[in-house]
């Protein structure tokens, strides 16, 4: 995984809304779909220009940022 950068806010219930992200320095609107919360962190998947479906983590212990790569080199499905 990779750190990247994410505009987002914080709901009172604990979930995350993304606007945008930042990967290699260069900010991206995106589209959002469903988030869940494990022992890894909070996972959000989100949709960059493109339709490509890119899984996001911000991992509890740093509070950084990542993400996943695709499986296989394929985009995942929402």
């Amino acid at each position: 995984m990779r750190d990247i950068g994410v505009d987002c806010l914080f709901e009172e219930d604990g979930t995350v809304r993304v606007r945008r992200i930042a990967v290699r320095g260069k900010w991206e609107g995106v589209e959002q779909g469903r988030q869940w919360q494990d022992e890894e962190g909070r996972h959000v998947l989100v949709m960059r220009h493109g339709a490509t479906v890119q899984e996001i983590v911000l991992a509890p212990e740093t509070l950084r940022w990542e993400i996943k790569p695709a499986i296989g080199g394929q985009a995942r499905a929402v």
